[in-house]
């Protein structure tokens, strides 16, 4: 997977937005506010997702190209290479997981709303 199919992918989830919170360098994806990936344009090889504590730490001992997440909370976040080694599959199951992790955290209206969305999509 690379950058623009990332991108592409990111977009197809109800409700989700981009942007550049942290400046020009950093594409931000997020759903209802709430960030959901990460990702650098400078190296444009790797992704930071949020992450089920215990399945972190799993995919972590799986997985080389899984790393804690840089410059974010390493319990809960993730940073995944995109180097080959990983197939679209298993990037695309840890970009859902991020994105179903942030939707579980927002409040019960705002989730329906984005369950509204699902429905249509």
């Amino acid at each position: 997977m690379n950058i623009e199919e990332l991108r592409d992918y990111c977009l197809q989830k109800p409700g989700a937005t981009e942007g550049f919170p942290f400046g020009a360098d950093t594409l931000v994806f997020k759903i209802a506010e709430k960030i959901f990936l990460l990702t650098g344009l400078q190296t444009g090889d790797r992704f930071n997702v949020k992450c089920d504590p215990e399945w972190a730490v799993e995919l972590r001992e799986r997985y080389p190209e899984v790393q804690p997440g840089y410059h974010m909370n390493k319990k809960m976040w993730n940073t995944v290479q995109m180097n080959g080694a990983l197939t679209r599959k298993q990037i695309c199951e840890m970009i859902d997981h991020s994105y179903n992790e942030v939707v579980k955290s927002l409040p019960k209206k705002v989730q329906a709303e984005i369950a509204e969305l699902q429905a249509k999509a």
